[in-house]
């Protein structure tokens, strides 16, 4: 029985931090087993702000050095550069004329772009969710493991293979769907109480991959707490379910039993449990970051996962093409 393909990617832009582990890395790992796998860095979708051209070709590595040094095998997967693929612009330029500006314009992300970059509206930014679909259906994946905040451009994504399969007369590309891998997937916070970490905002209140053992120390002692709970087995505020989450991914079972049982009892003391989660939590990201630093300095085995991964997603990605262009009528030979 063959394996469900299954097709993610990540901007190249930032530092990858405890809630790209957590919320996707982690399960890519249990997924390279059980799925046909294409995981891509999104360099041209990271165009659209800009990045400086001597900083692009890093950020690359970086992002594929800490996929993999967080357990992601590029033996068992297609681990490529979506600007090593040239399937997918083709494929990209054929869904734009499928796609319509004011169903563009009324994307949820597109809107906050407008709002935080004016000066910067491009059409990129625009069409983004076009070449989110043409990232999947150039593999004709049928599971796409996203965030809440990616749903909609999934939808689309069905959309316009819909609008495809309905112009052109056949079930050519299957409808995308959301995966979930199982239900380990968990949300880290931000430190600060304020949404979840990301790559650029609020640096000091997420902890990266890349944060040494005394930067992860000092972000969790400023992380947000209070006085503490005042009646027994209290509710506790997110940011400090936040804490005992992380406690729960890096400690040990006797550690977590104590802190829980001192908030239970209302006489914790954050700031020894935060002490106690700052080492914790840089034992856990000490190894990641470490190997993920040695992988960065052989550019050499870097190009080398680059150039077979894009070699297996070619192999994928060109049926996809020739099937659409005689579909479309775009076979002249």
């Amino acid at each position: 029985m063959s394996k469900e393909i299954v097709v993610s990617g990540i901007r190249s832009t930032g530092h990858l931090h405890l809630g790209n582990y957590f919320g996707a890395i982690q399960n890519y790992v249990k997924m390279q087993d059980a799925c046909n796998c294409y995981f891509f860095v999104a360099d041209y979708h990271s165009l659209t702000t800009h990045p400086d051209p001597k900083d692009l070709k890093e950020n690359v590595f970086r992002v594929v050095a800490e996929n993999i040094a967080s357990g992601l095998d590029p033996n068992k997967v297609a681990l490529y550069a979506q600007s090593d693929l040239p399937e997918i612009p083709e494929l990209y330029l054929m869904l734009n004329m499928l796609a319509y500006m004011g169903e563009l314009e009324k994307v949820p992300t597109f809107k906050d772009k407008v709002r935080q970059q004016p000066d910067n509206v491009n059409a990129g930014l625009l069409t983004y969710p076009v070449l989110m679909a043409a990232d999947i259906l150039i593999h004709r994946a049928v599971k796409v493991p996203v965030g809440k905040d990616q749903e909609q451009h999934l939808e689309m994504a069905r959309n316009f293979a819909q609008r495809f399969n309905n112009r052109y007369g056949m079930d050519f590309f299957p409808e995308p769907h959301v995966y979930r891998f199982n239900n380990d997937t968990v949300k880290i916070m931000s430190l600060d109480g304020n949404g979840k970490m990301s790559k650029s905002e609020n640096v000091n209140a997420t902890i990266y991959l890349s944060d040494d053992d005394d930067t992860i120390r000092k972000k969790i002692m400023k992380a947000k707490t209070d006085a503490g709970p005042t009646e027994p087995n209290s509710v506790m505020p997110d940011y400090i379910h936040n804490l005992f989450l992380l406690m729960n991914l890096t400690s040990t079972e006797s550690v977590i039993d104590t802190y829980q049982t001192a908030y239970n009892n209302c006489n914790i003391r954050y700031g020894d449990m935060k002490k106690q989660l700052a080492e914790d939590m840089a034992t856990f990201i000490r190894p990641i970051r470490e190997h993920a630093t040695e992988l960065q300095k052989d550019h050499d085995s870097l190009r080398k996962i680059l150039k077979e991964g894009a070699e297996k997603a070619h192999a994928s990605a060109a049926q996809t093409i020739e099937g659409a262009r005689k579909l479309i009528g775009i076979n002249y030979y």
